[in-house]
C-alpha cells in the first residue's frame, strides 16, 4: 500500500499558505475563494487536501460562487471527500452570504424607478429554484415599509392572496405598493395568468387608495416591469 503524499495534508504546507493562518494573519480578504470553501470543508480526503477539494468543487460550478450556492447536497455530495455534514456547511455559508447581501440595503430604501426596485428585490429573488410573490409597501416618499412574501410556490407557479396582501397594505398604512415574483425558468415574458393578476391588484389596491406602481417579474440577471411596458 502506498502511504499518501505529505502533500495532501494542509498541516505540511508553509504556515503562511495554510488558509486558517493566512486569515488570521493577512486578513479574510487576502484568500481565494477556493481557500475560504477550503476552511469550511475543514479536510480534504485520502486522495487530496481540502484546499485541491475545494478547486474542483468551484470548478464544477465554473468558479462561480452564484452557481456554487445553487448546487444541491447530492451534487455536493458527489465530490470524494465531501460527506452530508461538509455539504451542509457549505450551503449555509453560501446561504448566510446571499442574506447579508439583502441585509445591506439601507433602512426605508427609497424606489426611484424599475431598476432601483429590482436591484432592492434581487438579492431576495433573484436567485431561487422555485417561484415566490412578494410585496414591497412604501410611503409617501416611495420609501419602503416592509418587504412581505405573500406566497411561495414551486417551480411553474404559485398561489395570491390579494386580500391578505392589502391587509398588510392597510396595517402598515401604506399608500403604494409594488409587486414582485421570479421566475425560476429565467423568461421574462409575462404570463397570462401574471397579467391578470396585476389587473386585479391594480383594481383592489385603487379602491383602497393605495397605488400600485409596478409589479417586477425578477431573474438573477434581469427584470421585467410591467409599468415600463405599459401594462399598468
Amino acid at each position: 500500500m502506498q502511504n499518501k503524499p505529505d502533500s495532501f495534508s494542509i498541516k505540511s504546507w508553509d504556515r503562511d499558505d495554510r488558509p486558517r493562518e493566512k486569515l488570521r494573519l493577512k486578513g479574510r480578504s487576502a484568500l481565494s475563494n477556493a481557500e475560504l470553501i477550503a476552511i469550511i470543508l475543514g479536510s480534504g480526503s485520502s486522495r487530496e487536501s481540502a484546499l485541491s477539494l475545494a478547486k474542483k468543487i468551484l470548478a464544477a460550478a465554473d468558479n462561480n460562487l452564484n452557481s456554487l450556492g445553487k448546487l444541491s447536497l447530492a451534487k455536493l455530495m458527489a465530490f470524494h471527500g465531501v460527506g452530508e455534514a461538509k455539504a451542509v456547511s457549505i450551503a449555509a455559508a453560501l446561504e448566510l452570504g446571499r442574506r447579508r447581501n439583502g441585509e445591506d440595503r439601507p433602512d426605508r430604501f427609497r424606489v426611484q424607478n424599475s431598476a432601483s426596485a429590482y436591484n432592492y428585490l434581487r438579492p431576495t429573488l433573484g436567485e431561487l429554484a422555485h417561484e415566490e410573490f412578494w410585496v414591497l409597501y412604501l410611503n409617501n416618499s416611495n420609501r419602503v415599509l416592509k418587504q412581505e412574501q405573500l406566497s411561495k410556490g414551486g417551480i411553474t407557479g404559485t398561489l395570491v392572496d390579494i386580500r391578505l396582501a392589502l391587509k398588510f397594505a392597510l396595517e402598515l398604512h401604506a399608500t403604494a405598493i409594488i409587486l414582485a415574483h421570479n421566475h425560476p425558468s429565467g423568461t421574462l415574458v409575462p404570463s397570462e395568468a401574471d397579467k391578470q393578476l396585476t389587473a386585479k391588484f391594480k383594481l383592489a389596491a385603487g379602491s383602497m387608495d393605495i397605488k400600485l406602481l409596478d409589479h417586477l417579474i425578477v431573474t438573477e440577471k434581469d427584470y421585467y416591469s410591467f409599468a415600463d411596458e405599459g401594462l399598468l
